[in-house]
């Protein structure tokens, strides 16, 4: 974990569309939850719940400051649908720093373009940007580290299980919810493949077929939507 992200809030009196008020004095309006208490109205300054959401995403823990002092997970940012870094509302989720949460945290490749693959014109294509894990609050890691050095030529990758966690910290496994089978050996999240090592020229033929099935996936669509606006106006001219 990097330095602790504090946030000051005063508890929020303004409420329904009065809050409209609280935005034009450059206060962003917000609300704590947890387990155990009662939703609490907040306040604080829009500058600094920038700052908060940016140095923290929904991955790291924020020490709330101020009306209570609790430590709390970013669950929800509403931005301005229009006004580019405008938040018009934060949902904070208290948690206990006894107790473990679970985060989505970013992947990070290291080690790009040191591997033998890269130096020799193969391309290393990342597969999956964040994942789930569990921990106590202040143990979360700012994200997963995963080596790429090692990639050598076409067609080796790494997975989650390349990657050295943290002391305390675990990836969360999910049920697929397919149990046909018992005995056979469920896949882990461990398994996932992090990062693929591509020949450029196979690579755009994957890029060119995935674009290609885009593109007649959207002919179809358009197809079916004349058909069905055809059908609905013979309809119309039969009644």
């Amino acid at each position: 974990m990097g330095e602790k992200i504090s946030l000051k809030i005063d508890e929020r009196t303004v409420h329904g569309k009065k809050v409209k008020s609280l935005r034009q004095q450059g206060i962003t309006p917000g609300v704590v939850y947890g387990h155990g208490m009662e939703p609490l109205a907040v306040q604080a300054e829009a500058g600094e719940v920038r700052r908060v959401v940016t140095a923290a995403g929904k991955h790291t823990p924020v020490n709330l400051t101020g009306a209570k002092r609790r430590i709390a997970m970013i669950k929800d940012v509403e931005w301005h649908p229009t006004k580019g870094g405008v938040i018009r509302h934060i949902s904070l989720h208290a948690v206990k720093a006894d107790e473990p949460v679970v985060a989505e945290v970013p992947v990070h490749l290291v080690g790009v373009g040191e591997s033998a693959a890269e130096k020799a014109g193969l391309v290393v294509l990342q597969a999956i940007d964040k994942i789930e894990v569990k921990a106590l609050p202040m143990d979360l890691p700012d994200a997963i580290e995963i080596d790429i050095t090692a990639l050598a030529e076409a067609g080796d990758k790494v997975t989650l299980g390349d990657a050295k966690l943290p002391e305390n910290v675990e990836f969360v496994e999910h049920d697929s919810g397919h149990h046909d089978d018992e005995e056979e050996e469920k896949p882990s999240v461990t398994d996932l493949v992090v990062a693929n090592v591509y020949e450029p020229a196979a690579l755009e033929a994957k890029n060119e077929a995935a674009a290609g099935d885009a593109e007649a996936e959207s002919e179809v669509a358009v197809e079916g939507e004349v058909e069905e606006a055809t059908a609905e106006g013979s309809a119309a001219k039969t009644e």
